[in-house]
């Protein structure tokens, strides 16, 4: 059916109706006074969703583009880094670290297993002249649908003293509880098509006072992706460049949506989301790829040998796009997005036609087992 299409994918997430309607008004001057008063109820509401006083940016990128910046505007060439990677975005960012000529190291585990606190905390504690400059950490690692164990990580580093956290917090800002100032993460970066409810375009970064300060001696060169800029321009309610004004529209009214849920039942709902997934699934007789101690709040991952072909029918026969398995994952598992505007309805809907599609591709489970499954831990 026409303009059915349905996306329980971990991004871009659907588009409240209110958000798209934002989205579709006539622009109007970014240096206007008009839209310096919706630059000042954003950078607000911006603060509340991360839970800080401190700057929250907006760049004109993707959360790539997030990162990148959160990275060479507090760091400088030689520079030695630890950089957890269990998943393919762990993995992004040792890369990006080793194209700007940092001493990248990285911790690893295998897709879907959490990575090892230990050994952060022993290279660290081992770091006795104070070389380690950051240790960069996905959050929610979106291609395993594992959550890492972010608040032990960041007490070895608050330990270490030197050291910054910069966090990837793309696909767990607004589906996880996050308090940055309570934390004392240092640089944390998101993306727009994520949690926010709105179209890919835009990135964020919170910095806090100790990342300004390395900020001074950072010998990365930079222009466009200077965060200095930034910070100056949102003390006047304004930005260094030409902002995308619809999306900015569209963020305006996505915040304000989630200020009315309330941060406490916009992470309750993810969780909720998040249990109902893996026991409908484990109900279909479906293995997950990360543990229950470990899941995401923003996306499921669900190991099965005829993942395309689970995707491919639930794309053609009732218009549901699934996520697939990246690089060495492809075609080994498929993943149920529900970060930003998903409900229970949302989800029911998807287990209810994944049981079809299993069904169909001779999967033998006891009918209705997953949403029954779905359906009590809803409730």
């Amino acid at each position: 059916m026409e303009d059915k299409h349905m996306l329980m994918i971990p991004g871009p997430t659907p588009v409240p109706e209110k958000v798209l309607i934002a989205l579709g008004k006539h622009p109007i001057g970014h240096r206007s006074g008009d839209f310096s008063k919706i630059i000042a109820e954003i950078n607000q509401n911006l603060k509340w969703l991360h839970q800080t006083k401190n700057e929250v940016l907006s760049l004109n990128v993707s959360g790539t583009g997030a990162m990148e910046a959160g990275m060479i505007n507090f760091l400088s060439p030689g520079d030695r880094v630890l950089v957890g990677v269990n998943g393919k975005f762990g993995d992004r960012w040792a890369q990006i670290c080793e194209v700007f000529g940092l001493k990248t190291e990285r911790i690893t585990s295998d897709w879907g297993t959490p990575l090892d606190t230990e050994e952060f905390r022993n290279l660290l504690e081992a770091d006795s002249n104070k070389e380690i400059k950051a240790v960069v950490i996905t959050h929610s690692e979106t291609s395993a649908g594992v959550l890492n164990d972010l608040e032990t990580i960041n007490k070895h580093v608050k330990a270490h003293g030197e050291a910054l956290i910069i966090v990837d917090a793309v696909t767990s800002l607004g589906a996880y509880n996050l308090p940055i100032d309570d934390l004392g993460l240092d640089v944390v970066a998101s993306g727009s098509q994520k949690g926010y409810m709105i179209p890919p375009g835009l990135g964020f970064i919170c910095v806090n006072d100790k990342a300004w300060k390395a900020y001074e001696t950072s010998k990365f060169p930079r222009f466009y992706m200077d965060l200095g800029k930034y910070k100056k321009a949102n003390a006047k309610d304004s930005t260094p460049f030409t902002p995308p004004i619809n999306l900015m529209f569209g963020l305006q009214t996505a915040l304000q949506m989630m200020q009315r849920e309330g941060l406490e039942n916009i992470f309750a709902r993810h969780a909720r989301l998040t249990q109902a997934s893996r026991v409908a699934a484990k109900a279909m007789g479906l293995s997950l790829l990360a543990p229950d101690n470990a899941a995401s709040t923003a996306v499921t991952a669900i190991k099965t040998d005829d993942a395309e072909a689970i995707r491919s029918t639930m794309r053609k026969k009732y218009d549901i796009a699934l996520a697939g398995g990246q690089d060495h994952l492809k075609g080994k598992i498929f993943r149920i997005g529900h970060l930003g505007w998903v409900s229970d309805r949302d989800l029911l809907t998807t287990i209810s036609c994944l049981e079809a599609t299993l069904t169909e591709l001779g999967h033998d489970f006891d009918a209705k087992a997953g949403v029954k499954a779905a359906a009590a831990a809803l409730a």
